[in-house]
């Protein structure tokens, strides 16, 4: 069958891209035209070029395609809600819209498990509330969220709604490529006492959430949080990447509370300025707050089972770091200042 998939340049874009191919499966991707497809085209895939947020792009895109794999949304970009909006709430209505109108089987759709906001110390279920917290991409994501869950009530469209967890793995310069680098240039530290849960996967294991979703019968109509159930904590994670890459474990412990609302001043300053923030509220929330999500559901419906031990996963990221891998070039990173990037769980996509 023909799939089309958005973020395909993203670390679980590659992934998906793979076990997709190796399944026989026609791919084509949704690709920005500031972008570098280069790689994508190497690899035998159709490359369409568009904008989720420009809906006359995305007919030719969704022609003919059987599934859709929705990755590309925007983060970690110091943007206002409006431009954030425009991509994961707007476009992502505009890309149902055309699957819709093309025929479409079946869309998976990427949320995100910062929808139910941070810090509530326990397993959260997918019955649970949304409450983001007060920023941009929780937010839109929260919204695009709701808003998948109201258009496939009435829809043709087998719809199934994902919330990842924090994927990391090779590859990954957002979330372990910038803990591994503060951790060798020794400035590394730990937010309060480090005993909290911190909500992380391995990627090969949140790309087998997706391919469940796009597969299994039982998926459609539903929405599933794909994650590991057995998170480690802050200090487990920061002392397990320390040792693998020859670092020294972090020593320093800073305080929640002032590290957090020193991190909404550094954030008010930077829009002020047009600067990229030191620190955002988001981070310190996402690092020093106790973050747990059930996956009961995905693993009684789906079969879904997080294979990769977490441990196992920093030790395979690991390999990539010391082998040079935050030098290598970033080929997709083609987006000029000004231009708004569409990014996949903070990577260009």
């Amino acid at each position: 069958m023909k799939v089309l998939m958005t973020g395909a340049t993203g670390l679980l874009g590659g992934h998906l891209l793979q076990e997709l191919q190796r399944r026989g499966e026609q791919v084509r991707a949704l690709v920005l035209p500031v972008e570098n497809a280069d790689k994508l085209i190497a690899q035998g895939v159709e490359v369409v070029r568009g904008d989720v947020t420009d809906a006359s792009t995305l007919p030719a895109a969704v022609k003919d395609v059987e599934v859709i794999l929705h990755l590309a949304g925007m983060m970690g970009v110091n943007r206002p809600l409006a431009d954030y909006r425009k991509v994961n709430v707007t476009g992502s209505e505009s890309l149902y819209r055309a699957a819709q109108a093309a025929g479409v089987r079946r869309f998976v759709h990427t949320s995100s498990h910062t929808v139910y906001g941070l810090g509530y110390g326990r397993f959260l279920k997918e019955k649970d509330a949304l409450r983001p917290d007060p920023d941009p991409y929780s937010i839109s994501k929260a919204e695009g969220d709701r808003l998948m869950r109201r258009l496939m009530l009435d829809s043709n469209v087998e719809t199934v709604i994902l919330r990842p967890g924090t994927f990391f793995g090779p590859g990954d310069r957002l979330h372990y490529g910038r803990m591994a680098q503060r951790l060798k240039n020794g400035k590394g530290l730990i937010i309060g006492k480090g005993d909290n849960a911190l909500p992380f996967c391995y990627v090969t294991d949140v790309a087998q959430g997706f391919l469940l979703a796009a597969y299994h019968e039982k998926a459609p109509g539903n929405v599933y949080n794909i994650s590991n159930d057995h998170p480690l904590t802050q200090k487990e994670i920061f002392y397990a990447i320390a040792d693998e890459i020859g670092a020294k474990r972090p020593t320093r412990h800073l305080p929640y509370a002032p590290l957090f609302y020193g991190s909404m001043v550094a954030e008010k300053l930077a829009q002020l300025t047009h600067t990229k923030p030191l620190v955002t509220p988001l981070g310190v929330m996402m690092f020093g707050t106790d973050n747990r999500h059930s996956i009961d559901k995905a693993r009684s419906e789906l079969g879904y089972e997080p294979k990769v031990d977490l441990r196992e996963g920093i030790r395979l990221a690991a390999a990539w770091f010391n082998a040079g891998g935050m030098e290598s070039a970033n080929l997709h990173a083609v987006v000029k200042p000004g231009q708004y990037a569409t990014l996949e769980e903070g990577r260009i996509s």
